[in-house]
């Protein structure tokens, strides 16, 4: 029976569309079994062990920093916010929920877009095969690459649930600034917890996973605010967000964070020392392993020497005039990008701010400052540049349009010109009781310079190690009382190791005879050369080894009675701990314990503490003594403003200012806190003549120690035995006025007789 013409026909169409379908299916089918055993093992998704940085955290707790290539945050599912779930949806897979592991609807609208779009290509990539991708497949755009990947798609979706793959893509995916995971990356964007984002911020980090670098808010802002908003705008229409609701967040302006190491809490060179210890012992896991370092320092201490120690610095800065903008660029346009390009090289250092001029005259600068915020100066926020804005100037240290300057914002949001310094300083402070470091900021800016001053920078130390000299007079049978004369002197050559040594005091005067405790509060150093004469400069190299100082970083000659030897501050923090704790040596530390990713203990700081006899390095009535001379440094001698302006009777210290004023010092003390501030050039150069101790690093001190001695009391060391007070002074009992002292040889005691005698006593032994 032959079949009707018609029939025939439709049966050839048939054949000839379906055969080739079904020669498809086929060849998938065939595929699909050839391809779906040899798919790689799931195990790294059921077992989801991410690499996770190293992470440095405060004693009470406040994240420092964060080291590893995978900055990240693990979280779970319910802790995801609700608005950020709904902006990845929107964002990436709507369907997600609805779909197998591949959106089939997604890849025929995807198909049809790009060829009626051809030059705009669509992706279908749902988040369970961007996450197949993430983890096993390279991103390379191949038609093999989305065939694994759709088949492992199916497999991860048959073994996992959906939440759980959408925990794991929040956690994994990459989203710039080294960024992985959203948890980390609100907090490299937005300074927040994932818990903490706005709709606006959502969106904004929902639109980073397309192209990370396109759309990364801190280098192309404006396509990130545009991406921003076709995401807002899918929300709306997803019925994620109210129209109320997508309104104030199209209008809300983001604030993004520029420095992606910024912190809450700046302690930069506090983190890396202790990314150097963790190194030393875990080697390459110490960026994988989740590791968790806590440090001594404490958040409010740490705050309080950052502040002081910039603030120190650029005071500096403003007592010896402006340089000159940092460079000069050419402006065509004018538009925000030509001036983001033109400040690209020139990073904010913290609160001081990097702008280019667009207009400058003798009464107003106005600057642009990065991300489109324009500044405008006036008034006094021009004093310290005014000469450059002098037509007399020179051209290359005149602010004009085009230069590029620093502005900074006071507390009441007046805008004035600075400058980055060229000086730099250190500070760092102890608990005498076991030398933990409860603040330590190494330099100005660590972004700029990350040199540790505290721990790196031998420097002299001018008349601060002074009292180590005294100390050791002390055991030599000297007395605060004892009587030397402050008068000039002349050194040979082969005393000093040199050439002839004619030292003179830093004021260049003379007051003749006075007591050794009148000498310490004044910083005499001719009455210094004097007394390291009589216990000889042998004896004091050996002495100042029990305070922690290298021997032969102080060669035995008379220089070392005005601190020509090499100290570090962290060195100076120790030894000056051993006056306050009352003889004890302590070794500065700051690591507290490291654990890891749970909270297990892997290791465990064991300080020497205070009190144990096994420590004791100095006589403790020799630590009370020196306490008590370097208490008058700060009532009534050369750091007199420390205990003005503190308002406490507790305080002890010495300021120190070494030869030329190349280095300015202050080591002073409390018994719960020990601080040593110092300021100076990386390549040692004069300060300036009026730049001493007193002047450039007593108020760092003081600033710090106004908030870290806040409502703790005064405390001072109690009277250990063996001392006497005879006639208002204090003294070892063996040395006391009487028949076999010092005094005893009429050193000091003011009758005729004791005057003759003293003239006998200071003609053999100074």
């Amino acid at each position: 029976m032959q079949l009707p013409r018609f029939s025939r026909v439709a049966v050839i169409l048939a054949c000839t569309i379906l055969a080739p379908a079904a020669i498809g299916v086929l060849v998938l089918a065939f595929a699909v079994a050839w391809a779906y055993p040899g798919l790689p093992s799931i195990e790294a998704l059921t077992d989801y062990q991410p690499k996770i940085p190293l992470r440095v955290y405060s004693a009470d707790n406040h994240l420092i920093g964060e080291f590893g290539e995978e900055r990240r945050n693990l979280v779970t599912f319910a802790e995801v916010p609700t608005v950020l779930k709904q902006a990845i949806l929107a964002a990436e897979d709507d369907r997600f929920y609805q779909h197998g592991g591949v959106d089939t609807i997604g890849v025929l609208r995807a198909a049809m877009s790009n060829i009626t779009s051809p030059g705009r290509q669509q992706g279908a990539s749902t988040i369970t095969m961007q996450v197949a991708r993430n983890f096993f497949i390279s991103s390379e755009k191949t038609y093999t690459r989305k065939f694994y990947e759709a088949l492992l798609a199916f497999r991860i979706e048959a073994s996992l649930s959906k939440d759980k793959i959408f925990e794991i893509y929040i956690n994994q995916i990459f989203l710039g600034q080294r960024a992985y995971g959203f948890a980390s990356a609100a907090q490299i964007y937005f300074g927040k917890e994932l818990r903490a984002i706005s709709p606006a911020e959502a969106a904004m980090l929902a639109g980073l996973p397309k192209a990370p670098s396109a759309f990364n808010p801190v280098v192309n802002p404006k396509r990130a605010r545009s991406r921003q908003q076709y995401i807002l705008g899918r929300m709306l229409a997803l019925g994620y967000l109210t129209a109320e609701q997508h309104a104030i967040a199209a209008k809300e302006a983001l604030v993004v964070k520029r420095e992606a190491n910024d912190f809450p809490l700046k302690a930069d060179h506090v983190a890396e020392m202790a990314r150097q210890l963790v190194f030393e012992r875990f080697a390459e896991e110490t960026y994988t392993r989740g590791l968790r370092v806590y440090t001594t320092i404490l958040k409010s201490d740490q705050e309080a020497a950052h502040v002081a120690l910039r603030r120190g610095v650029l005071d500096y800065e403003r007592r010896h005039g402006y340089r000159g903008p940092e460079a000069f660029v050419e402006l065509k346009t004018g538009d925000d990008e030509e001036l983001d390009d033109a400040l690209q090289e020139y990073g904010d250092s913290e609160d001081l701010y990097a702008g280019v001029v667009l207009d400058a005259s003798s009464k107003a600068v106005k600057v642009y400052r990065r991300g489109g915020e324009t500044a405008q100066v006036t008034g006094d926020g021009l004093k310290f540049a005014a000469n450059a804005l002098s037509d007399k100037v020179q051209p290359n240290r005149r602010i004009r349009r085009g230069a590029i300057i620093r502005i900074l914002k006071d507390e009441k949001g007046t805008w004035s010109i600075l400058q980055l310094p060229e000086v730099e300083g250190a500070f760092v402070a102890v608990s005498p009781a076991d030398g933990a470091v409860k603040a330590l900021v190494g330099g100005f800016d660590f972004g700029v310079n990350k040199f540790n001053h505290v721990t790196q920078a031998w420097r002299q130390p001018g008349s601060s190690f002074k009292p180590f000299i005294y100390s050791g007079s002390l055991e030599k049978g000297l007395t605060p009382s004892t009587v030397i004369n402050d008068a000039p002197i002349f050194i040979d050559p082969a005393t000093t190791g040199g050439q002839l040594w004619e030292p003179k005091n830093y004021d260049g005067k003379y007051d003749g005879p006075m007591r050794m405790r009148q000498a310490l509060a004044k910083s005499k150093n001719l009455v210094s050369i004097r007394i390291l004469q009589q216990i000889t400069p042998q004896y004091a190299q050996d002495y100042v080894t029990r305070f922690g100082f290298d021997a032969d970083k102080h060669p035995a000659y008379l220089t070392m009675a005005l601190g020509a030897g090499s100290v570090t501050p962290w060195q100076m923090v120790g030894a000056y701990s051993v006056f306050a704790n009352g003889g004890y040596r302590v070794n500065p530390y700051i690591v507290s314990r490291i654990t890891d990713d749970g909270g297990k203990v892997l290791a465990e700081a064991k300080p020497v503490r205070a009190g144990d006899e096994s420590t004791r390095v100095l006589d403790a009535r020799n630590a009370f003594i020196m306490t008590s001379m370097m208490n008058d440094v700060t009532k009534y001698g050369t750091a007199a403003r420390a205990s003005a302006l503190l308002k406490r009777g507790d305080l002890a210290g010495k300021t120190g200012t070494t030869n030329d004023h190349v280095d300015a010092w202050f080591a002073g003390f409390q018994a719960t806190q020990v601080g040593i501030a110092w300021i100076g050039f990386d390549q040692p150069k004069k300060l300036g003549g009026q730049e001493t101790g007193g002047v450039a690093a007593l108020p760092i001190w003081i600033s710090y120690m106004q908030r870290a001695l806040k409502g703790v009391p005064e405390t001072m060391l109690p009277m250990p035995e063996g001392i006497i007070n005879v006639g208002g002074e204090i003294y070892y009992r063996e040395y006391a006025p009487g028949e076999n002292s010092v005094q005893s040889l009429g050193l000091g005691d003011g009758t005729p007789e004791g005057d003759k005698k003293a003239d006998e006593v200071r003609n053999q032994l100074f």
